[in-house]
């Protein structure tokens, strides 16, 4: 590809406070952190951030509140280099907040907000659909999922549908409209039960859909579908200690979204995500420890030579 790949993603945008402790907490009492960050954030602009700094051209699709606090948010990832051009901004809602604590093995407990009122279904799509190369969708804004995911997939442009945890309600309605699946090993369970394994979720939500199917299970690696031999490939994740895992899965979606935009095959894109979300995780933060390019493919490059 001779230009950036454009990439249109599609959901959250919240603010999270983010607090760093030793261990998470237990029960009721006051936990004093190491550390405390707040920014901009959520699953669709955690993975715009990693996008946009995988070298492409990045425009947001979420829903906030006419408040203070969306103008801010909206600010702090449009000096990221994020186009918020389509962001809608509904009078009288409450913006998105979100309260995340971290251990000292990068593990995490999240507490999100999110006003009913930003998040009703939209009127239109506020974008030509086919200005994009892929379009990424989580599964917090579902009316705007389910339209930008359906014109992307009438458009044949990669709809890609980063299937986390959500009423299961919602999650089988925006199945249809996907052409790939990246699903988490939570998400795979409220779809498919919870004694399957990876694989098995692999196979069964491919039956259900006929897309590539991929499950992410953390530390584990990655469980897909090989299309061209219908069998399920594993990919291991790079070995690390992490810091912090908060925006690692959104930073493996908005990487995987750039591979395939760019048109690397299928084991090199999630390679290529894999690297992206390991880096993210040995970085306190979320989102701000998305990487850059250059370290994701030396990481690749070292990992998986």
């Amino acid at each position: 590809m001779s230009r950036p790949p454009r990439i249109l993603s599609v959901g959250a945008l919240t603010q999270d406070t983010i607090f760093r402790l030793d261990e998470l907490p237990r029960g009721p009492g006051k936990f004093i952190p190491i550390e405390a960050v707040q920014n901009a954030a959520g699953m669709a602009s955690s993975a715009a951030t990693a996008a946009k700094r995988q070298g492409a051209e990045v425009s947001l699709w979420a829903s906030v509140g006419d408040d203070m606090l969306g103008s801010e948010l909206i600010a702090e990832l449009t000096a990221e280099g994020i186009d918020c051009s389509g962001v809608r901004r509904v009078v009288g809602a409450r913006s998105a907040i979100a309260t995340i604590f971290v251990d000292a093995s990068g593990e995490r407990m999240i507490v999100p907000f999110y006003d009913p009122r930003a998040t009703t279904a939209p009127d239109a799509l506020p974008f030509d659909i086919s200005g994009f190369d892929a379009v990424l969708s989580d599964v917090r804004w579902p009316g705007a999922a389910a339209m930008a995911l359906k014109a992307a997939k009438a458009a044949g442009i990669p709809a890609i549908l980063d299937a986390d945890v959500a009423a299961r309600s919602v999650l089988e309605s925006l199945l249809p409209f996907a052409t790939h699946i990246v699903a988490s090993e939570p998400a795979a369970m409220i779809l498919c039960g919870d004694e399957i394994s990876g694989p098995e979720a692999v196979l069964a939500l491919h039956a259900r859909t006929g897309v590539f199917v991929a499950v992410t299970a953390g530390g584990d690696g990655t469980f897909w579908l090989d299309t061209e031999t219908g069998h399920i490939r594993h990919t291991p994740a790079p070995k690390i200690t992490p810091v912090d895992t908060l925006a690692a899965g959104d930073v493996f979606h908005g990487s995987f979204a750039v591979g395939l935009a760019e048109g690397f095959d299928m084991e090199r894109t999630i390679r290529f995500a894999s690297a992206a979300a390991a880096l993210k995780c040995l970085k306190f933060g979320g989102r701000l420890g998305a990487p850059n390019r250059a370290e994701t493919l030396a990481m690749l490059e070292g990992q998986f030579a």
